[in-house]
């Protein structure tokens, strides 16, 4: 089970930052210098969100997958704290085991507190319209399947991505030493 959290809190924290990855930019050769693609101006959010804007973030942050990087970590801590503990006193499990899941709820409370923090931060970058967009289409079912499918994703697009970054590295350096041994320096 342990290794079920890392993997999926590791594919969701992933799933965000290949989401931010413009199409436009996938389909350019590897040759032509990247550009910033342009992005539609983002509508002005208001200074202070107001209670309604943080209400949609939130659901923005439960629908949308992120909340399970949040909840993966308090079974993750205490499955290591366990193990931890119980590496030098094996005779600890059996209560160790009590109160862990006595101390548990405690804990679990905390990851609201994470989602509050998250939707505070979404409402203050979002103004309401496109919180409530994005809300609608989390709780659409495309939005419902994309969610439910982008840990797999993830979990098959991050070795391709590794093997992709290691090409990228070599082909980069080979193209510029023969740049640069054209213009007479061997590196």
């Amino acid at each position: 089970m342990h290794h079920l959290f890392h993997r999926t809190a590791g594919a969701v924290l992933l799933g965000f930052s290949f989401a931010t990855v413009s199409p436009a930019l996938a389909q350019q050769p590897a040759t032509a210098p990247l550009a910033k693609p342009a992005a539609p101006a983002p509508a002005a959010p208001a200074a202070q969100p107001t209670p309604q804007q943080i209400s949609v973030a939130r659901d923005v942050v439960l629908y949308s997958g992120i909340a399970r990087s949040f909840q993966v970590v308090v079974p993750q801590y205490l499955d290591q704290i366990g193990s931890s503990l119980t590496r030098t006193r094996p005779d600890l499990i059996r209560d160790l085991n009590v109160v862990m899941e006595q101390v548990k709820p405690e804990f679990d409370k905390r990851i609201d507190e994470m989602v509050d923090n998250a939707a505070r931060i979404y409402a203050a970058n979002l103004n309401e319209q496109q919180l409530k967009d994005a809300s609608a289409f989390f709780k659409s079912a495309s939005g419902v399947a994309y969610v439910q499918v982008q840990p797999a994703l993830m979990g098959d697009l991050f070795p391709k991505m590794q093997a992709w970054q290691k090409q990228l590295s070599e082909d980069m350096v080979t193209r510029i030493r023969a740049e640069m041994k054209k213009k007479g320096h061997d590196i």
